[in-house]
Order: structure tokens, then C-alpha cells, then sequence
């Protein structure tokens, strides 16, 4: 609840890519026991984006059913999360913008703060509708996690984009105040512009998090949140899915409670379907996790789930929403498997040549190979400029 009206999710869609690597192939590849990726970091596959596809057509893909359901005529902003942008300069939600077919008199921007990016973005988008409750907000959280070949980090690779379109008397989930809010100046994991692939200290990683799980669960509580014991889930950040099983397990020992491995699943278990099978999505994970909780979950009217959004360098946020009476009438579960499902099987060398492709930056006309059965795609780069179609 936010003031006297009621403002949150109206309705989510999430997108994939045509490509998917199981982590049995990587296995074979590099001679690591299946057990460490299986069990030790929750992965059993990561989704790869074909030549043609990027953030740009995987996030157009994600919100095309939003618009088809809800038309376009209160859409009046869109906010484009990411930090696998694609410009310095321009946002990757103005080519959204363009291949949906969205009025001109819109604003877009792309916003940009680690995994935190999307959970900046549905929070924007709850104070322009408090401000207009006519008006809709089309949030895209869209991003590929691109790690060095044989790095600690390759195996939690994956790509994904979530839409979701706010506005007032949300059909799916009603966004509650207050936030718990923490920043820390830590380098924890970053990508330097002249790199494609992140790096990442990955135990200084795991540290900043569970630092910000512990200090933004202080601030929500401090700002009059609610107790740990109301929440029926929760939906965290996953760089891999068991990082979700070790930041409830601190939550709950910050709060004293013991951290037993069926009270862990009960809280985070639902919300790791998705994130399992995709990998790493960085902006869109906290929300594809949502999508898991809500698809799978019995029915959770009423029953309040807690976000913890972080994003490396740090900043992130604790807050909490509540499913709103008849939101599986609303839900997209078949087309989300089937977003899964869809995908076509790569061997190891297919996804090694697909993770060293970039384009040529001399400015000259370079054609992609039509590789994506989705209904966006990235045609070419034609004199430094990006040219999508619709398939």
C-alpha cells in the first residue's frame, strides 16, 4: 500500500534466449564433478543468446504480451534496467520503445546500479503513478551475465529479461512501504567499459551481500517493516540459486532464528525454478524469481513476500508485497515454460564460438546470422548504429 491507494505489479512477462548450455556439457568440458554446479552453486543449465539476440530483443520479447493484453494507451513511461548496456549514450528502451509500437509522447530512460537496476525502476515507476494514478509504467529488466571462459564465474552465466507493467489496483502483487535501503563503496564485482566480460571477487561478493541482507533488514525494521515471521517467501537476488538458500539463512540468524534446511526451502525453495535452469540474469533475477514463486506457489492471497534486491558495489534493498485477491487469473505459467522449453540444446563448442562473437568496430555494414526463432531480432550494425526487426 502505498499512501491510500493501492500500487504495485499488474502484470509480469519474462523472456529467455533460443540457446541453452546444461551444465553437463561445461562439465565434461573442464573435467568438474556435475555435483559442484548440480548441488554446490544450484545450477543445472545457463541460457545462451543466439547471434541475433541481445538485451534490445530479449527485453522487446518479454514486454510484446503486456502490451497485447493491456494496449498502450497509459503506458506513458518506460524504464529500461540494465548493466549489459548496449550504448553509452542511448537507452536500450527507446529501441523497445520503437519495435512495440509505443506512442511518442513516452519518456524512456535506462537505468543503470549492478542486479539493483530493476528494483530502482519499479520504485521510480510507484512514485510517477502515486503521482498519476491514470497513467501505467513499462519496467524492463533485461541483461546477459558474460564471464571469462574457464573463470570462476563462467558457470553462472545466463540471460533473461522481466517486464512488468505498474499502476494503481495491481492485478498481481501490491507493493507495500517501507524500504530498507543500504549503499556500501565496495568492489566487489564491476565491468570496466573496455571489457566485455564482469569481474568478480567472488567471496568479498558474497560477503558485501550478506552485509546487505543484515543492514537492509535493520533499516526495514527501523523504518516500522514487518516482522520476519509474517513473511509466507522470499524472493532474493540469485547470481546462482544457492545464494539464495545463504542469505535467508543469515536473515534468519541476524533474527535469531535457527536456519534448518526445510525452513530454507519453505521460504526461498519456489522462487529458484526459473533462475535454476537460466543462470544469472542480474537486473531481472529477483523478479524472475517472483514469477517462479507466483506460477508455482499455492494460492498466496494476502500473504506478504519479502524482496531483497542487491546489486555488487553495493546497493540494495529490502522491502515487501502482497499478492492481491484473483492474481492467478493474471498469471503467464504456460508461456514461461514454454519460454524454457523452446530452447535448443548447444554443444560446447557452439557456445564457446557464440561467447567470443562481437562485432567489428570499423563502422562497416555486419549482418547477423538469422539464429532466433523469437520475434525480435538484432539485424545488423551499420555504420555503428544497431538495425532490429521484427521477425
Amino acid at each position: 500500500m502505498t499512501g491510500d491507494r493501492a500500487i504495485g505489479i499488474h502484470d509480469l512477462s519474462w523472456a529467455t534466449t533460443e540457446f541453452v548450455l546444461p551444465h553437463t556439457a561445461l562439465a565434461d568440458h573442464n573435467g568438474t564433478e556435475i555435483g559442484k554446479y548440480h548441488v554446490g552453486i544450484g545450477q543445472r543449465s545457463m541460457s545462451v543468446p543466439a547471434a541475433d539476440e541481445d538485451v534490445v530483443t530479449m527485453g522487446a520479447a518479454a514486454a510484446a504480451p503486456l502490451v497485447a493484453r493491456h494496449g498502450t494507451d497509459r503506458i506513458r513511461t518506460v524504464v529500461f534496467a540494465t548493466e549489459s548496456s548496449i550504448d553509452q549514450a542511448k537507452s536500450a528502451g527507446v529501441y523497445v520503445h520503437s519495435l512495440l509500437g509505443l506512442a511518442s509522447a513516452t519518456r524512456v530512460v535506462e537505468l543503470k546500479q549492478a542486479c539493483y537496476g530493476a528494483t530502482a525502476a519499479l520504485q521510480f515507476a510507484i512514485g510517477l503513478v502515486l503521482r498519476d494514478p491514470v497513467q501505467q509504467v513499462l519496467v524492463v529488466a533485461s541483461d546477459i551475465s558474460k564471464y571469462d571462459l574457464d573463470s570462476p564465474g563462467e558457470p553462472t552465466q545466463g540471460a533473461a529479461a522481466v517486464a512488468m507493467l505498474v499502476g494503481s489496483d495491481p492485478s498481481l502483487v501490491r507493493i507495500e512501504e517501507p524500504s530498507g535501503l543500504f549503499t556500501a563503496d565496495v568492489m566487489d564485482f564491476w565491468r570496466p567499459n573496455y571489457r566485455d566480460a564482469a569481474l568478480v571477487d567472488g567471496q568479498e561478493s558474497i560477503s558485501a551481500y550478506l552485509q546487505a541482507v543484515e543492514s537492509t533488514w535493520k533499516d526495514y525494521q527501523g523504518q516500522g517493516g514487518r516482522s520476519l515471521d509474517e513473511f509466507t517467501a522470499f524472493c532474493y537476488h540469485q547470481p546462482f540459486t544457492k545464494m539464495a538458500h545463504k542469505a535467508h539463512r543469515h536473515l534468519l540468524n541476524t533474527c535469531g532464528y535457527d536456519a534448518d534446511e526445510a525452513r530454507l526451502e519453505r521460504a526461498v525453495g519456489r522462487t529458484t525454478a526459473y533462475n535454476r535452469v537460466i543462470g544469472n540474469s542480474y537486473t531481472a533475477s529477483a523478479y524472475l524469481g517472483l514469477a517462479a514463486l507466483l506460477d508455482q506457489a499455492d494460492d498466496l492471497t494476502g500473504r506478504p513476500i519479502g524482496f531483497l534486491s542487491y546489486g555488487s558495489g553495493s546497493v540494495a534493498e529490502f522491502f515487501a508485497g502482497t499478492a492481491v485477491p484473483g492474481y492467478r487469473e493474471h498469471l503467464r505459467t504456460a508461456a514461461h515454460q514454454e519460454a524454457i522449453d523452446r530452447r535448443r540444446r548447444l554443444d560446447y563448442a557452439a557456445y564457446r564460438e557464440l561467447h567470443g562473437r562481437s562485432f567489428p568496430a570499423d563502422g562497416g555494414d555486419h549482418p547477423t546470422p538469422p539464429q532466433t526463432t523469437g520475434p525480435f531480432r538484432l539485424a545488423a550494425l551499420r555504420g555503428h548504429k544497431r538495425i532490429y526487426e521484427r521477425r
